[in-house]
């Protein structure tokens, strides 16, 4: 497809700057025009038809991938809601009557697995919301969404000990693209915590506390913590995107985010919800 828009893009463009000097020549040469004036606005008319030409031929086939994508993208998000809610349900049906510790297990860990990819099903049709501009706020309870994140979480870090104080807090926000920031404040907290073993988390007075007491930052890595690919610890996994990726959520949506950190202390962050209730 590109390949072939490519080309016609090209062979379009020589035959158009062909046309250009053919028409000065012609002018200039054969008929020896001397309303320059005339001219400027012949050649001007060309160059901006041949835009139109070009824009067309190069954008109507993107446009129509695009859509090709987003059709696909939605009927694909819309066939896997039905397989991802039967195993949710049979499998919470089977463990009401399983005895065995072992089969437990398994299907703790099938369920587990379940609540990833309906969290992958739930991120995909964020994206194409987000990409078709639809409407993606919602009102909903900061605290309620708060203690399902940790509990999500809780189960891919066992060894974590949260403690939630959380006061009653309602928003109306973009509740998966906060979901997602949560998630990434808290995987960072886990990932410097080090040797402690505590998170604490709080919910007061339109704020939203996650503080960790692990390895902690100095001024100048806190200067830096927002920049693309920037990790404090080099040995750490990841990629170092997802701070830069919060702080855009934030701006975007009104929220005023601050970072108060120690060195071998821990690190409080914090998200103050500006808006209007």
């Amino acid at each position: 497809m590109f390949r072939n828009l490519r080309i016609n893009i090209i062979v379009f463009y020589v035959l158009t700057v062909t046309a250009f000097l053919s028409v000065l020549y012609y002018a200039l040469e054969i008929i020896e025009l001397k309303n320059h004036f005339l001219l400027l606005v012949v050649l001007l008319s060309l160059v901006v038809l041949s835009a139109v030409f070009i824009s067309k031929l190069a954008v109507d086939p993107l446009q129509e991938y695009v859509r090709n994508l987003q059709s696909l993208s939605k009927e694909t998000l819309h066939e896997l809601n039905l397989p991802i809610s039967t195993i949710t349900t049979n499998t919470q049906m089977l463990q009401r009557n399983l005895k065995d510790e072992k089969n437990v297990k398994r299907a703790a860990r099938i369920e587990s697995a379940c609540e990833m990819l309906q969290q992958r099903y739930n991120e995909l049709d964020y994206i194409i919301k987000m990409q078709t501009k639809q409407e993606i706020k919602e009102h909903f309870s900061l605290d309620e969404l708060v203690t399902k994140r940790v509990a999500f979480l809780q189960k891919i870090y066992p060894h974590i000990k949260f403690t939630l104080v959380l006061s009653k807090q309602e928003l109306y926000l973009d509740k998966i693209g906060l979901s997602k920031v949560i998630d990434n404040l808290i995987d960072n907290g886990v990932k410097y915590s080090q040797d402690s073993k505590n998170i604490d988390i709080t919910i007061e007075k339109n704020r939203l506390l996650i503080r960790d007491y692990g390895i902690g930052m100095n001024e100048v890595e806190l200067l830096a913590i927002f920049d693309n690919y920037y990790q404090i610890n080099s040995e750490m996994k990841g990629f170092g995107i997802g701070l830069n990726m919060v702080k855009r959520f934030c701006d975007e949506n009104n929220i005023e985010l601050i970072f108060d950190s120690v060195p071998d202390k821990g690190t409080t962050v914090q998200l103050k919800f500006k808006q209007e209730q």
